[in-house]
């Protein structure tokens, strides 16, 4: 079952638009305000249903991932929208079975996992510099479907998003972290060694989706050259591929404030912050 509302209004928003110029702000915002409160609903639906929701975030340097899962978080409770971005393996999990340490962050009743990169790595960054064997990028790969189905049967809906962007585009975001203090953060020592491994990451993405887009866990490609188009793109078909339904709300009416009952302000001196602004 498929969220046929959410797909149609998400048309008619864009309608009147040329989808060959940068969506403006105006028209952004907007848009993105009526697609918080559908992911408020999905949010109290998978509360009140106890559903299982993971939602993976692929893409290569700079398509956005990050932007994408924070305008679907910015609204929503962390307690129900997680997010997981792991670190490096440590020793220890170097010697697991590769998808053994991203399974315990699945979703349980109530919960929504994003994965801001996951398993995947094994099929992308680790397979292009070199962090495994060819024979075991193989092995993942014919066995991850088998994983992925087990993880659906288990009762999780499953989706996988891949963020495409151009390499102009991608060379022109890549350099504006380097000359933006407020986001050089975001521009590791393995994006500059990937950056130039643009062919290497094309051939592993194609192997990755030869061998795991399945009908029954198959990859979404989301256009992210802009990136405003992309993310309303994405948390549309997003919430249109979930069948949610809003949950009937108690109305809300907030109580009398109790009277003061001799109660007085403190005379003892408080630091406030000054006031610069």
């Amino acid at each position: 079952m498929k969220n046929d509302k959410a797909v149609k209004e998400s048309r008619s928003a864009r309608e009147g638009a040329d989808v060959g110029e940068r969506l403006s702000r105006k028209a952004y915002e907007k848009e993105l305000a009526r697609l918080h409160v559908e992911l408020v609903k999905l949010q109290e639906w998978t509360v009140h249903t106890g559903a299982k929701i993971c939602i993976v975030f692929e893409g290569r340097d700079g398509a956005g991932k990050g932007g994408v899962i924070k305008a679907i978080t910015e609204r929503v409770s962390p307690r129900i929208f997680r997010v997981v971005a792991l670190p490096a393996p440590t020793e220890r999990e170097k010697t697991q079975m590769y998808v053994q340490r991203y399974l315990p962050h699945l979703p349980a009743a109530g919960e929504i996992t994003l994965f801001d990169r996951s398993w995947y790595n094994r099929a992308g960054v680790e397979r292009v510099m070199g962090f495994c064997t060819d024979e075991q990028v193989t092995t993942f790969l014919k066995g991850l479907p088998l994983v992925e189905r087990a993880i659906i049967d288990s009762g999780i809906v499953l989706l996988k998003y891949w963020l495409e962007v151009g390499q102009e585009e991608q060379t022109r975001r890549l350099e504006e972290r380097i000359h933006d203090e407020r986001k050089i953060w975001k521009l590791s020592p393995m994006d500059l060694r990937s950056y130039s491994r643009w062919y290497d990451y094309s051939r592993a993405r194609d192997d990755m989706f030869d061998a795991t887009d399945t009908d029954h866990a198959p990859w979404y490609v989301v256009r992210s050259d802009d990136k405003r188009r992309a993310r309303l793109n994405l948390i549309g078909h997003l919430l249109a591929s979930i069948p949610y339904e809003p949950v009937q709300r108690e109305k809300v009416k907030l109580p009398k404030r109790q009277k003061p009952e001799g109660y007085r302000e403190s005379e003892r001196p408080l630091r406030y912050v000054p006031e610069r602004f």
